[in-house]
């Protein structure tokens, strides 16, 4: 029997045999404990968001990628769907009412986003100043936005400028002889803008956030050098909360481009007299689901994102002119 013989000095020193055989070939113990407590942590992780991750493919990404591939089949809920190519596209550009249902809802966006916004500063504007109430008008004034995008209130609002109903009897005392808006093609759209500007909770609630963060020292030195009111307001507030402008313009653009309930119940779901209140929306439900055409409706739901993004792209793309962060950057 051959014995071998091992000093102190080559179990320490140089090649590491020995220790090779205990420890592997670098003669250190693998952080294996670590890169296992990692991978547990992962698939836990994993397992949490199991339930967003199937929803999110089963019930948005996978009906918008068949949604996709509609838009270029006819498709009517009842048979297999064909493929046509570009012809859902070409005949919604040559389709007069797909033009009224742009020309209506770029109206919406062009006036009531802008009404809106303006009503919301505002009122936000008085708000941020302290007075006795200022919780209950904060929430006084938030709650149409709770409750605005109901269906109730679309049918209260339909009442208020129905013929001889309230709005109608006002204008008389005044001596103005329009009818009732909800009838006239010329007036329902304004109704339906002074339904989206009455909610306007929600951007004020955001514009009050940001009217507390500009410092009040600025205002100070403003007086001292004589600036008035108006001046204040373009020099210092407006740049002050640009960022939060940004936010809700953005928003509430895509938003209006959004808009549907209202516009289907103010109208009774006719979409208005003459079209008046055909918006977009409104156009693509009665395509897809009163004359069944799932793959022109799919076509214009697909224009609409289309258009949204390069406005939203517009959008940032301006914000470098007129949006001021706090590091000076623009």
């Amino acid at each position: 029997m051959t014995h071998i013989h091992t000093s102190p000095g080559e179990l320490d020193a140089g090649d590491g045999r020995s220790v090779a055989k205990r420890n592997g070939p670098g003669g250190n113990a693998p952080p294996a404990a670590p890169e296992r407590r990692n991978r547990r942590e992962n698939v836990a992780g994993y397992l949490f968001m199991s339930p967003w991750i199937a929803g999110f493919l089963f019930l948005i990404a996978g009906p918008m990628v068949f949604s996709l591939y509609l838009s270029f089949t006819e498709y009517n809920l009842f048979e297999a769907p064909r493929w046509i190519g570009l012809q859902n596209f070409t005949d919604m550009f040559a389709d007069p009412r797909w033009r009224q249902s742009v020309e209506v809802t770029s109206w919406y966006v062009l006036i009531g986003t802008p009404i809106k916004l303006a009503a919301a500063l505002a009122v936000a504007m008085l708000l941020a100043q302290k007075r006795w109430g200022q919780s209950f008008y904060r929430a006084a004034f938030y709650a149409p936005s709770l409750i605005g995008a109901s269906v109730s209130a679309a049918i209260v609002w339909r009442a208020l400028f129905s013929d001889d109903a309230i709005v109608d009897r006002t204008q008389k005392v005044f001596g103005v002889e329009v009818g009732g808006w909800i009838g006239d093609p010329s007036m329902i759209i304004y109704a339906l803008i002074a339904l989206t500007v009455w909610q306007f909770g929600a951007p004020m609630v955001i514009f009050l956030a940001g009217l507390k963060q500009v410092p009040r020292e600025l205002y100070e030195a403003a007086e001292v050098d004589g600036a008035g009111p108006w001046r204040r307001f373009f020099h210092i507030t407006l740049p002050m909360i640009s960022p939060v402008l940004f936010f809700n313009v953005l928003l509430e653009t895509i938003h209006s481009f959004q808009i549907f309930g209202s516009a289907y119940i103010v109208s009774n779901g006719s979409c208005g007299p003459a079209d008046a209140t055909l918006v977009y929306t409104c156009y693509l439900y009665e395509q897809g689901f009163v004359n069944s055409r799932m793959g022109f409706a799919s076509a214009m739901g697909w224009l609409l994102l289309v258009a949204v993004g390069l406005v939203t792209a517009v959008l940032f793309w301006s914000q470098k002119r007129w949006v001021h962060y706090e590091e000076g950057g623009r």
